[in-house]
Parts: structure tokens; C-alpha cells; sequence
């Protein structure tokens, strides 16, 4: 090689490298696949205020809404790997492959991986004024009007489409779904009574759940919610073997330099063991990871998992986005 571009080749890596070091120097954006407003968002408000302090950087929110949330990851893929830009994101991660024949990302081998946040269960609710006031009476009620009752959920590929597609399976009974752009207007029509009833994240629905703005059916979880002790499980209710948990986790771009990756992870972690952070969870009904698992590693193997584990369920469903 030339000694000029010897020079600039290792001018380059030095600049990097110091760089790297030296990161951050400015703000970053933390790109969130779904409309301000809904779960993943608060979950990515409240991790990205957490995150700044040790960054010693604000972390800025921004919602690229987009059709089961592909949008975000395409330009966190496609963003320079300097740390700057990452991506929160759910369980869309893992079910996105079997959802999409022609996706232009692959969630294994184009992001690096910072670490899982939390597991959000989920919550089977309706509009205030349905007819049921139990499950029992919700399960009867629905099977002998199937084509009169509809589904909300925020978009093909969303966790509230996800739910509802395995509780309709569970159930043996096709019902009209009702697909929006996001959560919040899915959940505005839902109080609204423009449709009947969602399957969504407590951290969407906890305040709605409590304030009787909504009747709740029960919770996906295996075991009951910690702030809705009240509300039983779907398995205690006759669902056995029903269980839908939405985590969420932080990625940033392939190449993106291991210093600055560490220096994510070690903001991740403070984020976690944060006792302010964990009762906000706590409060919405989310489970926050331990800081062992806010790591690329737990992250790598919990995505290998779930991939696995929705790939045959969702291909079985015949459910495709394209």
C-alpha cells in the first residue's frame, strides 16, 4: 500500500478510535417503530430520560410509525454505526421475519445488540359498556356473535395483533379485526366504542383499567399482575397454556464500535438497576430484566428464541403482511 494512503487508512482508525472514546459528544436519537403515545413509546420515554444521566447526553424520542413497525429498523439499520441513532423495539423483532416475505432487514445479523429492558404481559379488555361483565360471560358472548362483535389491534405485526391472533386460535373463533396505526387510536376508538374490544400491553392499559374506563377480561401473564392483583389470568380462567409477554429491547446499527456499544450497554444496565425506573414499570405492570440480561448476549439468544418460537406458530396462522 502507498505510505499517503497508509497514512489516511491509519489517520482514520486513530480518529475513530479516539472518537469512540471520546462518545458521546452530543445527543441521540432513540427511534421508536410505533406512534407517540403508545406502550413502547412510554417504554422508551422512560428509558431514554434514565439513559441520559450516565451518557451524560440527552437521549431524544422519535416515533417513525410505520406499518408493523418496520420502518424504524430500516433506518436504524441504514444509520451511520457511530452511536447516535438506536432502536428500541418489542416483540416485533422476532415475528417480523415470518410476518414479512420481502423484509429489508434481518433482525439477527444487521444490528448489534445493547440488551433486553423489560416484559410487558398483556391485558384482554372491552369498551365500557359491553355486555359481559366476566370472562365467561365475554367468551359466550362473543362465540354466539362473531359477526357482530370487532377486534381492535394497532397494525399487522403490533403485540395487540399478535394476542389477538393467538386468542382467536385459542378459542377456535374468527372474529373481524379492526386494524389502526398505532395504539392510541386504537384505544381512542375503543373508549370511544367504535369497536368492542383489544388485546394490549399494561403499560397501556393499566390507568385505563383502573379508572373504569374499560371492562378487563383477564391477563396474559402466568401469574397475576403485581399492580392488578384483582385481575385474574386467562390460564386461571379456563385458557390453559395461554401466554403472551411483550419485552422489549435496545439495538443500534451493524459496526457500530465496541467502546461506544459498551458505553450503551453500561447506560442500559444503570437504567435497569434504577429503583425509580423499575417501580415506573412495576406501577404500568411490566417486569424490568436484571442488568445481567441488559446485555448483547442475553438479547441475542432471547431474539434466537422467540424467533423460533413465532416463526411456525405465525406461518401456521397464514398470516402474512405482504
Amino acid at each position: 500500500m502507498p505510505l499517503p494512503r497508509l497514512f489516511a487508512v491509519l489517520s482514520a482508525l486513530v480518529a475513530s478510535s479516539v472518537g469512540a472514546q471520546q462518545y458521546p459528544t452530543k445527543p441521540l436519537t432513540m427511534l421508536v417503530p410505533y406512534a407517540a403515545g403508545g406502550p413502547t413509546d412510554t417504554v422508551a420515554r422512560v428509558v431514554a430520560q434514565s439513559m441520559s444521566k450516565p451518557l451524560g447526553q440527552t437521549v431524544i424520542v422519535e416515533n417513525k410509525p410505520s406499518a408493523g413497525g418496520i420502518l424504524a429498523p430500516e433506518q436504524v439499520k441504514n444509520s451511520k454505526p457511530d452511536g447516535y441513532t438506536i432502536l428500541i423495539h418489542h416483540i416485533g423483532m422476532a415475528t417480523t421475519p415470518a410476518l414479512y416475505r420481502q423484509l429489508r432487514f434481518n433482525p439477527l445479523t444487521d444490528f448489534e445488540y445493547i440488551g433486553l429492558i423489560n416484559d410487558v404481559p398483556m391485558t384482554l379488555i372491552a369498551r365500557a359498556n359491553f355486555p359481559a361483565n366476566n370472562f365467561k360471560e365475554f367468551l359466550d358472548y362473543i362465540k354466539k356473535n362473531k359477526d357482530k362483535v370487532s377486534y381492535a389491534n394497532a397494525g399487522i405485526g403490533a403485540a395487540s395483533h399478535l394476542c389477538g391472533m393467538l386468542f382467536m386460535s385459542a378459542i377456535e373463533t374468527d372474529i373481524l379485526t379492526v386494524p389502526y396505526k398505532g395504539t392510541a387510536p386504537a384505544m381512542n376508538d375503543l373508549l370511544g366504542g367504535q369497536v368492542d374490544f383489544m388485546c394490549d400491553q399494561t403499560t397501556n392499559t393499566t390507568s385505563q383499567i383502573k379508572s373504569g374506563k374499560v371492562k378487563v377480561y383477564g391477563v396474559t401473564s402466568a401469574t397475576r399482575v403485581p399492580s392488578l392483583p384483582e385481575i385474574p389470568t386467562l390460564q386461571e380462567q379456563g385458557l390453559k397454556g395461554f401466554e403472551v409477554g411483550i419485552w422489549h429491547a435496545l439495538y443500534a446499527p451493524k459496526g457500530t464500535p465496541k467502546p461506544v456499544l459498551d458505553k450503551l450497554v453500561g447506560a442500559l444496565q444503570d437504567s435497569v438497576k434504577d429503583e425509580g425506573v423499575r417501580k415506573k414499570f412495576a406501577d404500568l405492570g411490566a417486569t424490568t430484566y436484571p442488568p445481567d440480561k441488559a446485555t448483547p448476549a442475553a438479547l441475542k439468544a432471547h431474539l434466537k428464541a422467540e424467533i423460533d418460537k413465532w416463526t411456525p406458530l405465525i406461518k401456521k396462522a397464514g398470516v402474512y403482511a405482504d
